[in-house]
């Protein structure tokens, strides 16, 4: 299964954490077997750039020279030997006869001695070879299996607020398995759906791991990050070995930042009465706070008219719905892709005629002869993900520099549509599941040189403290940057504008 997974992802650009629940619900897997799939699948994804070096050094060969099936097999196996319990004689044979069911029958041999050269060493040995002779960001990217490129956005991120010596705990963070978080609605759940679901909380690490990452897209679990007790990191080098997504990591605080947030639970989230009953979402933290940053930076009147201008799948436009519902707003949520949009509908299906799902390219707005205005508009736009990455194992992978171009003349032509239907007074969310410079305060820089006659910024820091739950550990100023390290949530950048004209 894990093999079969892998292989979608390098020849479909298939999504582990799409396909993968579906297969282990079709194969009726038990929890505990459920749960060594999908950290063998999605731990070996996610540290694929590492494990390929370790391969290339024990076999020879560079990694490009190794047929494709046979290097995806001891991707699995170098996992297994590197970053889980799996005894070593276990993992070695268990590697060689994937190979044999696979059809690569002829490698066996091959795959048999790289595996034993690799169970030679231990994961810290393995370390210090493959960064002998690596600096700066090349060797963090080896050292916690990232693209160089990643690296060093995100390490300028968290410069932007005087945080470099973060970047090896964020890179640590990255690489952790991720469990599942909720979303109470307001208005809809009840006290029975949150006691149930909290006492749901028992650590079950094999359980858990099985269902992480279960619903995709921005309806997902938030990422643990490294315990109190895992050995310190320099902070400019990472000078101890990756975290692994398979060790028994907890969160640095357990307790949730969004006051509608619930963590921890243990299980398949599915079997939670609230969540089959569609009153409790599955949805990360930082996604909760950003919708909730707009939907409670003010009073809400009644009559409002709120937009969720890219809403798919419908996390986010789901919570804005039931904070619209209580303050007596209509919400539009615009998607622009069919099935997004059915997946949309789906979402918002518990709520009355105050919610409406329309069909669209979001630039089309003040553009198309409707003259309709909005009050609160959230636009979460299209962005390269890189502050998701725990929980789309080969998203670090997919991405390239040269998308953060394509992706951020995208996001002007869409803050330029927002700010055309704002209404006068109206609040804007502009919100990234990126950190990425580009993406995010060099936005709002250009932003405001477009329109700052007509809009200010908000103090989002002071909004998003007010919201949250406990301290965000944030830094002061009108934009806010989330951050997986230390919150446990993704690293979210929200940035709140009001229109003055």
């Amino acid at each position: 299964m894990a093999f079969d997974v892998l292989r979608a992802v390098q020849v479909d650009d298939a999504y582990a954490n799409l396909l993968l629940p579906t297969r282990i619900r079709r194969a009726g897997l038990t929890a505990r077997d459920a749960g060594f799939a999908t950290e063998l699948t999605y731990g070996s994804i996610r540290m694929l750039g590492r494990y390929d070096v370790i391969i290339a050094l024990a076999s020879g060969r560079r990694a490009e020279n190794i047929e494709a099936d046979v290097l995806d097999v001891m991707r699995l196996g170098a996992h297994q030997l590197l970053a889980m319990r799996t005894p070593t004689h276990a993992a070695v044979d268990a590697t060689v006869e994937l190979a044999r069911e696979v059809g690569a029958r002829r490698a066996t041999g091959f795959v048999n001695a790289v595996m034993r050269k690799i169970a030679a060493r231990t994961d810290a040995e393995w370390d210090a070879l493959i960064t002998e002779g690596r600096a700066g960001d090349a060797l963090l990217a080896t050292r916690w299996s990232h693209p160089v490129w990643v690296v060093s956005a995100l390490r300028d991120a968290l410069a932007a607020e005087r945080s470099r010596d973060e970047l090896a705990a964020l890179l640590a963070a990255d690489n952790a398995a991720p469990r599942v978080q909720l979303a109470a609605l307001p208005g809809l759940a009840t006290d029975e759906d949150i006691a149930t679901a909290t006492a749901r909380t028992a650590p079950d690490d094999d359980t858990d791991a099985a269902f992480a990452d279960a619903t995709g897209a921005d309806d997902v679990p938030a990422a643990l990050v490294p315990a109190d007790d895992e050995p310190e990191a320099d902070g400019a080098t990472g000078t101890v070995p990756p975290v692994r997504s398979g060790e028994p990591v907890l969160q640095a605080d357990a307790a949730p930042v969004s006051p509608v947030g619930i963590r921890g639970i243990s299980g398949d989230p599915a079997r939670v009465p609230g969540v089959a009953a569609g009153r409790l979402r599955v949805q990360d933290e930082g996604s909760q706070l950003a919708a909730l940053s707009l939907s409670r930076s003010s009073a809400v009147r009644s009559g409002e008219r709120w937009l969720d201008m890219c809403a798919g799948p419908g996390g986010k436009a789901a919570l804005l719905a039931a904070e619209a519902q209580q303050g007596g707003a209509t919400l539009v949520a615009n998607e622009l892709v069919p099935a997004r949009a059915g997946l949309v509908r789906n979402a918002l299906g518990v709520f009355g005629d105050h919610v409406r799902v329309v069909e669209g390219d979001a630039r089309r707005y003040g553009r198309d002869g409707t003259g309709m205005t909005f009050d609160r508009i959230l636009l979460d736009a299209p962005c390269t993900g890189l502050g998701a990455l725990r929980r789309r194992p080969e998203a670090r992978w997919r991405k390239l520099p040269e998308d953060v171009e394509e992706l951020a003349a995208l996001q002007t032509e869409l803050l330029d549509a927002a700010v055309r239907v704002l209404a006068p007074g109206g609040t804007l969310a502009y919100v990234t599941c990126s950190p990425h410079l580009a993406e995010t305060l060099g936005q709002v820089d250009a932003l405001m040189g477009r329109h700052g006659d007509r809009l200010e910024q908000l103090d989002t820091a002071t909004i998003v403290r007010g919201v949250a739950a406990r301290d965000p550990e944030i830094a002061d100023g009108a934009t806010v940057q989330l951050w997986p390290h230390r919150i446990g949530t993704d690293a979210m950048f929200i940035a709140l504008f009001r229109r003055v004209d």
